[in-house]
C-alpha cells in the first residue's frame, strides 16, 4: 500500500495523566514502533517530549473548544487522508476527509452512573451526528460496541473493536511507594474519585471485614478528585487511619502499588474497558472487579468478580481473597498470562487497518 498521511487528535496525551491520555500516548508509541511509510500529523494544543521519528509532525492549534475542532478539521482536510478523533465526536461534524472517532464508553447516556454533567451533555449532543458522518467507529471493547449499536443501530456497519492494553511503562518500573503507604498487604483502589467507581460501597464492604483483617490490610485509594465526590470523600474519611489517599501518582509509584497490594479492588458500576484492571493483572496483582459491562472481557478467568450493586457481594469476595492464600496464588499466576493477550501493537494494527481502509474507500469514491 502506498504511504498515507493520518491525522490524530492527541490533545489528551498532554492534558490528561491517565485514561484517554494514557491511551493516546501508548497509541503513538505503538504507531512509531511499526515499520510503515505512513506519515502522522499529531494535532494538539501543546506538544510534549515524545521520542517519535521523522514520520511524525506536530500540528499546534491553540484554540479552545469548539473552535479547535473547526480549525483541526480544516487543517486535516488539507493535509491528511484520514483523521483519528480520540477525544471528541465534534471534529467528525466538520470533516470532508474520512474521520474515525474512538468510542470509549456510553457512560454519558446512563443516568445511574452519574456522569460529569458538562461532558455528558456534550457527548449526548454530538454522538448521533458523529455516527452519521464518520467513515468508521473504533470501540475499545465489545461491551462498548454493543451499547453503541443498541442506541444507534446505524453504527453497526461502521464499528471496529480495538481492545486496549497495559502500558509497557508500568512493566518493570520501579519507584517508591507514596507517602503513608505500608510496604505491602494493603487493599488498593485506583481511579478518578467519581460516582461510578463505587467507592462508598467498597468502603462499606471493607467495614464488614473482621477488625484483624482491617488492621493487616489498610485501604489505599489512588486517583485524582473528580466530580460529585462528596459521598465518596465522606465514606473514605469515615475510615480514619485505616485509609490512605494518595491523589494522582506517577507511573513508577503506580507500578509499585500494583505489585505490592494484597488485593486490587475495582467494583466499578460501568466501564468502557477498565484499563486499571488490566494494568493490575499485568503486574501480577490479585484482582476483584465487577461482573458487568466490559470488565469480564478484560479479566476472563484470571480475576474474582462481584456484584457491584451488592455490598455483601463485594465484602464476601474481598474477604475470600484476603484469607485464601491458595486462591491468591492461583490468580497471581493467571493474571499476567491473561494480560499478555492484550497488546498495544494489536490495538495499533486494528486502528491503522481501519484508517487505511477508509482512506482507500474515500479515494476510490472520488
Amino acid at each position: 500500500m502506498s504511504a498515507l498521511t493520518f491525522g490524530i487528535d492527541a490533545r489528551a496525551g498532554a492534558e490528561e495523566g491517565a485514561g484517554g491520555g494514557r491511551v493516546v500516548r501508548e497509541l503513538l508509541r505503538a504507531f512509531a514502533a511499526r515499520d510503515d511509510d505512513h506519515r502522522y500529523r499529531i494535532f494538539v494544543r501543546r506538544a510534549w517530549d515524545e521520542p517519535l521519528d521523522e514520520r511524525f509532525s506536530w500540528e499546534l492549534i491553540g484554540a479552545r473548544d469548539p473552535v479547535w475542532h473547526i480549525l483541526a478539521a480544516r487543517a486535516a482536510d488539507r493535509s491528511c487522508d484520514a483523521f483519528l478523533s480520540t477525544n471528541s465526536y465534534l471534529t467528525a461534524w466538520f470533516m470532508r476527509r474520512p474521520c474515525v472517532p474512538v468510542v470509549f464508553d456510553l457512560v454519558a447516556f446512563d443516568p445511574a452512573l452519574r456522569p460529569q454533567r458538562r461532558s455528558g451533555l456534550i457527548e449526548r449532543a454530538t454522538l448521533r451526528p458523529a455516527v452519521r458522518r464518520s467513515a468508521a467507529l473504533v470501540a475499545i471493547s465489545e461491551a462498548t460496541a454493543q451499547a453503541l449499536v443498541a442506541r444507534y443501530p446505524a453504527a453497526a456497519g461502521k464499528l471496529v473493536v480495538a481492545p486496549l492494553a497495559a502500558s509497557p511503562a508500568l512493566d518493570g518500573a520501579r519507584g517508591r511507594l507514596p507517602d503513608g503507604v505500608a510496604q505491602g498487604g494493603f487493599v488498593l483502589a485506583v481511579g478518578t474519585l467519581e460516582p461510578r467507581k463505587n467507592l462508598p460501597r467498597l468502603v462499606e464492604a471493607y467495614r464488614r471485614l473482621a477488625p484483624e483483617l482491617q488492621a493487616a490490610h489498610p485501604l489505599v485509594v489512588t486517583g485524582r478528585l473528580g466530580w460529585e465526590a462528596g459521598e465518596t470523600l465522606a465514606a473514605l474519611d469515615s475510615l480514619g487511619d485505616r485509609v490512605v489517599r494518595t491523589g494522582f501518582v506517577p507511573d513508577d509509584e503506580l507500578a509499585e502499588l500494583y505489585r505490592r497490594c494484597a488485593v486490587f479492588a475495582y467494583p466499578s458500576l460501568g466501564e468502557g474497558f477498565g484499563l486499571p484492571v488490566l494494568e493490575a493483572m499485568a503486574a501480577g496483582a490479585v484482582v476483584l472487579t465487577s461482573d458487568r459491562s466490559s470488565l469480564p472481557e478484560v479479566g476472563g478467568d484470571a480475576v474474582a468478580y462481584c456484584d457491584p450493586t451488592d455490598t455483601a457481594s463485594i465484602a464476601r469476595e474481598l474477604r475470600r481473597l484476603l484469607t485464601d492464600g491458595a486462591l491468591r496464588d492461583e490468580l497471581r499466576g493467571r493474571a499476567p498470562r491473561r494480560a499478555a493477550q492484550f497488546t498495544w501493537d494489536r490495538t495499533a494494527a486494528t486502528v491503522l487497518e481501519t484508517l487505511e481502509r477508509v482512506s482507500c474507500e474515500h479515494r476510490a469514491g472520488r
